[in-house]
């Protein structure tokens, strides 16, 4: 055993590259010939010796390093690597920015943002700093109960808004995830939280299926007697099925009559961010029919250089709810039937009645989907199977309207 004295004065001899000093249970005092000295605590594993360093002599007193030989010891009782524990001791000491909630949610925020469209990471910051910042953001990561969180997400369903709720534990599961990953804190107590917050299904948009009561919806559109846009929009949106932020926003520069062809920008496509700027375009063919309604309409909208531009801002479309609106006045309210509820219409028709196969539905629809190897689905592909589906298709509306 070795004594404070013999620490303080033990020396090596310059012809030696070292001298060790034993104490007890595998602690010794390494000396070198320049007058360092170093704790080392000997270890083995799988029947080889090795060495964990506990920190240089005299910062780490003699009682010092018997006490983190101890814990060593502790740790191997316990089935800890102490080796392996102090790799990962180092790796969580590499996070200087800090480990609050606030912190840990931006560091994780910032790594997304790239892939998300910019309208999912601006609603993903509104969140985080509406929601979850003012009751979190200061706290450490590790230091947070469950049962603050849940506090936290219930002020949310206080107000009304379940589906917000279910998106704010969302993103804090993802943030704890972030945490253990970065060795913030040692789990995810989101797990927790599982059955305590109010159940949210999400809800479809209202569609009509049945082809007789679709077809009673065709002719209140034709019989619609609101302004040419309106109309316009309102015909084309069962023909062509395009999400309503994709139709209104259309542009007379993404449209070939010629052609019968409307070539959607990726840009203005629902896709993440990559998807946006790098993705193909959407090809869209246009029945006759469509093509007919888009003659006409294009002498009153051509100037503005939107295809449905609003009637008091005609630099900019027309607004979801012009069409919502109409629906409304026609006894379609949206527990009926939706705008966006025409692609459930269509794709279920298409498949029902006129038996179209499911991978040319879903390419119209601009769905990402995978053949039988695993591929990811190229939306440019099927084009001249859609151009005699989107044909038929109107047809068939012309069929069951009549």
């Amino acid at each position: 055993m070795l004594t404070d004295a013999q620490c303080r004065n033990a020396s090596c001899p310059p012809d030696k590259k070292r001298v060790r000093l034993t104490d007890s249970s595998g602690l010794y005092l390494e000396v070198s010939p320049a007058g360092s000295k170093r704790w080392f605590q000997k270890i083995y594993q799988d029947n080889k010796e090795t060495r964990l360093a506990l920190g240089s002599y005299p910062n780490v007193g003699l009682n010092a390093a018997r006490r983190a030989r101890d814990a060593v010891k502790l740790k191997k009782a316990d089935g800890i690597d102490p080796i392996q524990a102090r790799k990962v001791e180092r790796l969580k000491a590499v996070n200087p920015a800090g480990d609050s909630f606030r912190v840990v949610a931006l560091e994780w925020y910032e790594k997304q943002e790239s892939q998300w469209s910019e309208t999912h990471a601006t609603r993903a910051k509104r969140q985080f700093e509406r929601d979850l910042f003012p009751w979190l953001g200061d706290r450490r990561l590790a230091d947070i109960e469950p049962v603050e969180l849940l506090a936290a997400l219930r002020k949310i369903e206080e107000r009304g808004a379940i589906e917000t709720a279910d998106r704010g534990l969302m993103l804090a599961r993802q943030v704890w995830r972030y945490g253990v990953a970065t060795g913030r804190v040692s789990r995810d107590i989101t797990a927790d939280l599982k059955g305590a917050l109010s159940p949210y299904r999400g809800k479809h948009f209202a569609a009509i299926t049945e082809p007789e009561r679709f077809g009673e919806l065709l002719r209140a559109i034709k019989a619609y007697k609101g302004g040419p846009v309106v109309r316009a929009a309102l015909s084309l949106a069962p023909m062509l099925f395009q999400r309503p932020g994709e139709l209104r926003g259309a542009a007379w520069s993404e449209i070939d009559l010629d052609a019968a062809l409307w070539t959607i920008p990726a840009a203005r496509m629902k896709r993440n961010k990559d998807g946006k700027e790098n993705g193909q375009p959407h090809l869209v063919p246009l029945p006759i029919q469509a093509v007919a309604i888009l003659k006409a309409l294009k002498p009153y909208t051509e100037v503005t250089g939107l295809v449905f531009p609003g009637e008091r801002q005609r630099s900019k479309p027309i607004s979801e709810n012009s069409v919502r609106t109409a629906l409304i006045s026609m006894g379609y309210t949206p527990e009926i039937q939706t705008w966006h509820g025409f692609r459930a219409s269509a794709r279920t028709m298409l498949a029902e009645q006129l038996e179209f196969d499911p991978l040319i539905i879903e390419a119209q629809l601009a769905h990402a989907v995978r053949d039988a190897n695993g591929r990811a689905y190229n939306r440019t592909t099927y084009l001249k199977q859609r151009q005699l589906m989107m044909q038929r298709w109107t047809d068939f509306l012309d069929q069951i309207a009549s």
